[in-house]
């Protein structure tokens, strides 16, 4: 049975910007007791573990000295530092600020360390902060602990990785990190710019390396059925072209109906569904190496638990069923923690399915017309056909 690690450290909740800030570290707190309440955590092939902070020589694989000198600056005096995005409305500073995200960053670090080494899989779900840049912070995201992911993966001798990123918003700074390193295929699959931050993630952007870099950008209003085929259309056949060593994957939370940030409208079923196509992408392309990653979502009673619960019941081959009843106990501390009811059962009760886009295309769809555009864009790069 595949070994898969679960890195978990109460500090994690640390990474806490504040009353009021959609990044509420509630949202890990009440992922890793539904984790818990549902025996995730005691199954026999899943290890719980906690990694040190990522020093400063690791986190320099992807930023640079001065910025991370910025990072602990910032934390020690609150003074801001607009310059390098930190100590503002998005990012403001708080006294953990470096200890917490290099914190967040050691444990998708040691992920990918493990699955390099040792096989299986690793879920870091306070990870995924995949906005910052190598010398700025963005987007809520300090250190980038999904691109330090990669260059570890690099550093430790893979000559291919393949980062999938299904958060609703662009996967711009693990982009960037790899833009012209023709070893990481990123795949990003997000609203589109024109309605979204960062503004950027279209499907003509393609990396410095031609084909590296895949942008997928789904119109607002995307509903399940149109998410799920534009996965299938792009992710597993790059996948398969690009033969993996190992698969990073990015699970935001965000795109689900309910989020308060952006304007998709996919369903917990949805995303469980996704997760468990990464998962067999894994196991046929990538020697059953995958890191699975959290990210975004700002839904945090709603979704934010159930769907980051199904990512590790599904890394550790324990699937939780849709129809599954939320547990008692979950619910109860739910509302002391938050004084919010929980939702009732694990997913949102819709079917989850899509249409094969091979099987034909609608030329008046907008879903259609974004996969097509990127297809168009990077298969050729990639020996495939339209």
């Amino acid at each position: 049975m595949t070994v898969t690690r679960l890195y978990w450290d109460d500090a994690l909740t640390s990474y806490d910007f504040g009353p009021g800030h959609p990044m509420d570290p509630v949202r890990l707190r009440l992922t890793m007791d539904l984790v818990r309440a549902f025996g995730l955590d005691r199954l026999p092939q899943v290890k719980v573990l906690a990694a040190p902070a990522a020093g400063e020589s690791t986190l320099r694989l992807v930023h640079e000295p001065g910025y991370i000198t910025a990072v602990e600056a910032v934390g020690r005096t609150g003074v801001p530092n607009p310059a390098r995005g930190l100590g503002t409305e998005d990012n403001p500073a708080f006294a953990a600020i470096h200890a917490a995200s290099a914190l967040i960053a050691g444990q998708s670090v040691a992920a990918a360390e493990a699955v390099w080494r040792e096989g299986g899989h690793a879920v870091n779900f306070a990870g995924g902060l995949h906005h910052a840049m190598p010398g700025q912070a963005s987007g809520f995201c300090i250190y980038n602990d999904a691109a330090l992911a990669v260059a570890r993966l690099l550093e430790l001798g893979a000559e291919r990785v393949v980062y999938v990123d299904v958060d609703v918003h662009h996967g711009d700074g693990v982009e960037k990190a790899f833009w012209n390193d023709p070893r990481v295929l990123t795949i990003s699959l997000h609203e589109h710019p024109r309605t979204l931050f960062p503004q950027t993630g279209w499907p003509e952007e393609t990396g410095g390396a031609p084909g590296s870099a895949v942008n997928v950008a789904l119109p607002a209003g995307t509903g399940d059925a149109g998410w799920l085929r534009a996965f299938h259309a792009i992710v597993p056949p790059l996948v398969a072209a690009f033969r993996p060593q190992a698969l990073v994957t990015q699970h935001g939370a965000d795109t689900h109906i309910e989020d308060p940030l952006a304007h998709l409208a996919v369903s917990v079923d949805a995303q469980r569904a996704l997760m468990l196509a990464a998962s067999e992408l894994a196991a046929e392309h990538a020697d059953d190496r995958w890191v699975a990653l959290g990210g975004g979502g700002y839904a945090v009673v709603d979704v934010v638990p159930r769907s980051w619960t199904h990512l590790v019941a599904i890394a550790a081959g324990a699937p939780i069923a849709p129809e599954t009843e939320v547990l008692a106990e979950w619910r109860e501390e739910v509302w002391a923690r938050t004084r919010e009811f929980a939702p009732l059962r694990m997913t949102d009760g819709f079917a989850a399915t899509w249409k094969d886009f091979d099987s034909g295309y609608d030329p008046a769809d907008r879903v259609d017309q974004a996969i097509l555009a990127t297809r168009k864009a990077v298969f050729p790069h990639h020996g495939l056909l339209l």
